[in-house]
């Protein structure tokens, strides 16, 4: 009777499942409410909720598979091991062949940065003498055009990588394979945002001619740089290694600077590439991507595995791979960025979302680990609270966790890694992703850097595909 009286003397406290304007109002007159955030599954689709229940049968094969997959990633052991020019050891890469960032598209569909790039990237090879001559030959079919994850390399934003391009080489100590992925040229004028003028070209020069040698043999002379350690301390350092790399720009430096005396370069090499690194906050965040490139990629092939092993876009389309459904694209078209903007640009500036950089966040890094970073707020827009709900939600659709990239904010709690397409459909909660902002018209450049999710779309197709390949109907008949 005691406990009954004490509870009508109270101030309830409310449970509010649901919209979350109603346990507000609550507060707003000054009664507790506690929300419980809740969507019916799949979002309310009928179709989606009957192929997620389809899938039970196979429960437990699936989850072993997505253990499988998971060890894979958890085991990588990524280690820088060279800078080389990417025509003499990217697969493929020869004759008039550019790659490019997100799932394969032809000119005639590429964004305006996009097709800025690579008429960047054809000046740069010397293929033609001005742009315009650049532009008639990207569209006369005599260019070859391909993504990036079709040939162990990924680029951000644009991710244009033409055979003279400077590229960092990745191996996997434990599975073996390799990755690669271009040089970071900084902000401002880049080509990873379209810009292709004279100081762009007179960049990527130095890059190819100075800077690539320079650092090639720095890292030799190390005998290789390991990235997940720097990854790991770099987390605990306020990074989250996509677009926040400060931290772990300096550590690389570290790595390498004590080998600078050993070198027989003219003093005015060593300063001009060492000032160029040292003042590109950005620099290692390419390495993080090769990285990540190389962890995921040891995923790929898991039977029965609902992995996600790529996240990537090109400006136009958004696509996915998962390890259990090969090297099938599921695209939808790419969304727009909520961010911040530089002073004059605005959301009707903007290209939509593209890049491989959104590889970090498939292997558990970049937009997942924002709880580690929470001065990355400053730079996409949101608040501290923001940026570890946002790490929080993406525990819900991934299966393990990465206790080597421990969150310091989250009591060192490993990154949620592992991204289960069965969990973004049945949650309704879909990846969130840091991204930079490139202006839609090609050679403007950066205009600001915000969040994005993965289109919605994407996993669904995926989702069916997986059910129409490894349900016993569909394999009696295959």
């Amino acid at each position: 009777m005691n406990s009954m009286q004490t509870l009508f003397d109270s101030q309830p406290v409310v449970i509010n499942a649901g919209l979350r304007e109603f346990a507000d109002n609550l507060r707003d007159r000054g009664y507790g409410a506690l929300h419980v955030e809740w969507k019916p599954p799949a979002g309310g689709d009928e179709k989606l909720y009957s192929l997620l229940r389809s899938l039970k049968p196979l429960s437990e094969q699936i989850d072993a598979a997505n253990r499988e997959a998971v060890d894979r990633i958890l085991a990588a052991d990524p280690v820088l091991t060279g800078i080389r020019t990417a025509g003499d050891v990217v697969p493929g890469l020869t004759g008039k062949t550019i790659f490019h960032a997100g799932p394969p598209i032809s000119w005639e569909r590429m964004c305006g940065p996009l097709k800025g790039a690579v008429i960047g990237a054809i000046l740069f090879e010397g293929w033609a003498s001005d742009v315009a001559e650049a532009e008639r030959l990207a569209s006369s079919g005599d260019v070859k055009f391909d993504s990036c994850h079709h040939h162990d390399a990924v680029g951000p934003m644009t991710g244009v990588l033409p055979p003279s391009m400077p590229v960092f080489v990745v191996d996997d100590r434990t599975s073996g394979k390799r990755a690669y992925a271009s040089l970071n040229e900084g902000l401002g004028k880049v080509l990873r945002f379209g810009a292709n003028g004279p100081e762009v070209l007179e960049r990527l020069a130095f890059m190819r001619d100075e800077l690539r040698p320079f650092l090639n043999e720095l890292v030799e002379r190390a005998g290789g740089v390991d990235v997940k350690p720097i990854v790991s301390q770099a987390l605990q350092m306020g990074d989250e290694c996509h677009n926040r790399n400060k931290a772990a720009s300096a550590l690389l430096l570290r790595e390498l600077v004590p080998h600078v005396p050993a070198l027989d370069f003219a003093p005015e090499i060593v300063q001009r590439c060492l000032s160029f690194v040292a003042s590109n906050e950005h620099f290692f965040l390419n390495l993080s991507m090769a990285a990540a490139k190389v962890t995921m990629d040891a995923a790929r092939g898991v039977r029965y595995s609902t992995v996600v092993t790529a996240m990537t876009r090109n400006g136009t389309d958004f696509g996915i791979s998962v390890s259990g459904l090969g090297e099938t694209w599921f695209t939808a078209a790419a969304d727009d960025v909520d961010g911040l903007y530089f002073p004059g640009y605005g959301p009707e500036d903007a290209n939509p979302d593209m890049g491989d950089s959104t590889i970090t966040e498939t292997s558990g890094i970049g937009g997942f680990a924002m709880a580690g970073a929470i001065p990355i707020v400053k730079f996409v827009g949101g608040t501290s609270d923001d940026a570890i709900q946002f790490t929080r939600s993406m525990y819900t659709i991934t299966v393990a966790e990465n206790t080597a990239y421990g969150l310091p904010p989250l009591n060192f709690r490993g990154t949620p890694t592992g991204i289960d397409i069965r969990r973004v459909i049945e949650r309704d909660e879909r990846p969130v992703l840091n991204t930079g902002i490139a202006h839609r018209e090609a050679g403007v450049g950066q205009i600001g850097a915000g969040v994005a999710r993965a289109p919605h779309g994407c996993f669904a197709r995926a989702l069916e595909a997986f059910v129409k390949k490894y349900t016993p109907v569909s394999e009696e008949h295959q």
